[in-house]
Order: C-alpha cells, then structure tokens, then sequence
C-alpha cells in the first residue's frame, strides 16, 4: 500500500506533497500506533510539533 501512495505522489501534482508517518501512544493500551497522512512540504514540520 505505501508503495501505491508513494508513487502516485511523484508524479507531477504530487510534488509539493509528503508522506509522514507518526508514531503515537495509546491511551487505552498504552501500544504505540502510527498514524500516516499526507501533508504539504510546507506543514511537514508543523505536524510533528502537534
């Protein structure tokens, strides 16, 4: 699937896009899960302050 998203984001209107990936802990069972989103250049490191 991450195959899938990357691809389609190199092509030409995907550029000024990326694929970030988070990783985030529970709250209910305390296990880290990721989070995945796409998000312009421009917000990429705000996403990981929030």
């Amino acid at each position: 699937m991450a195959k899938k998203a990357v691809a389609s984001l190199q092509k030409g209107a995907g550029k000024g896009h990326a694929k970030v990936i988070k990783m985030v802990k529970s709250e209910k069972t305390g296990a880290y899960i990721f989070e995945e989103s796409i998000v312009p250049n421009e917000e990429v490191q705000s996403h990981f302050k929030k």
